[in-house]
């Protein structure tokens, strides 16, 4: 099972938000926290757990849940569609309220995403700019590197390989003698396409991801394409990607390119660094932070 995640140092809900997020905090009480964006649209901070607070030794870590999931969620009808626009509302919110005038945004997936979307909407509408990012396994940066990691996951999740776990699983009699085990073992397999090592997948914290929202982000993003944008980000950046991730290596690579951005890719990972190489992935964004401090 995956590891316990620890009590946070701190936690409540905004109260300058449109709508109160929850937000937690790790180490010690500073002004220059690193503030965590995690994944999905649509899921909460939970599954970057326990293992992200390695980076809690050195810094503060601030964690939010972004509108519509975790416990950010509300379970009625939102008095708007979430898109991408009113999540990079909600982050600049979130960094005011937390007094946090030029900060440090890690971002993991969509989050990486949401930070890229979130520091160029800054550059016009005068909102907070971040002082540096480090972005993990961005989600696809335009809407045909999307196509291609929807295509390459759904073909990971077909292959004959993980058909066989899932047909084992439901032979096994495992639902009815220890349901939280098979529902472990469930979740292990509907994430099996991000690893580069299927038996990694447990080690991942469970997470759940509201549909309704992921849908919504997603069509408000249309025919996206955020590289001919990036140029004009002049901010410290690392961006580390799994060479074995489904998310196109090439989506990441430009990103990099347009930027001037540092850029590690790690040959044994897939989509989830933190679980699959987090020596590789924590070493590079320490020494990264220490460089640019």
């Amino acid at each position: 099972m995956p590891l316990s995640i620890p009590t946070p140092d701190a936690a409540g809900f905004t109260t300058t938000t449109e709508q109160p997020l929850y937000w937690c905090r790790y180490g010690a009480d500073t002004r220059d926290p690193l503030v965590v964006l995690h994944g999905g649209p649509g899921a909460h901070h939970d599954y970057l757990l326990p293992q992200f607070l390695r980076l809690a030794n050195h810094h503060t870590l601030l964690f939010y849940d972004q509108r519509g999931g975790g416990r950010s969620r509300s379970d009625s009808a939102p008095a708007e569609p979430i898109t991408a626009a009113v999540q990079a509302r909600d982050l600049g919110a979130f960094l005011q309220e937390f007094e946090l005038p030029s900060p440090t945004i890690v971002g993991y997936s969509w989050g990486a995403l949401l930070a890229l979307l979130y520091a160029v909407s800054a550059l016009s509408d005068g909102a907070i700019s971040p002082r540096r990012l480090v972005l993990i396994d961005p989600a696809p940066l335009s809407r045909t590197w999307r196509a291609q990691f929807e295509a390459e996951f759904a073909r990971r999740q077909s292959d004959p390989k993980i058909a066989s776990l899932r047909e084992e699983l439901a032979a096994s009699g495992l639902r009815e003698r220890d349901p939280d085990a098979y529902r472990q073992r469930a979740f292990e397999l509907s994430v099996a396409g991000y690893f580069a090592d299927v038996a990694n997948a447990h080690n991942l914290t469970p997470f759940r991801v509201t549909g309704r929202v992921q849908q919504s982000v997603w069509e408000s993003l249309e025919e996206f394409d955020l590289i001919p944008q990036l140029s004009s980000l002049k901010l410290p950046t690392l961006m580390v990607h799994g060479w074995r991730d489904p998310i196109p290596v090439d989506s990441t690579l430009a990103a990099a390119r347009a930027m001037n951005a540092r850029c590690v890719v790690l040959e044994s990972s897939g989509h989830v660094p933190y679980v699959e190489q987090p020596d590789a992935l924590f070493s590079a964004i320490e020494q990264f932070l220490k460089d640019t401090a």
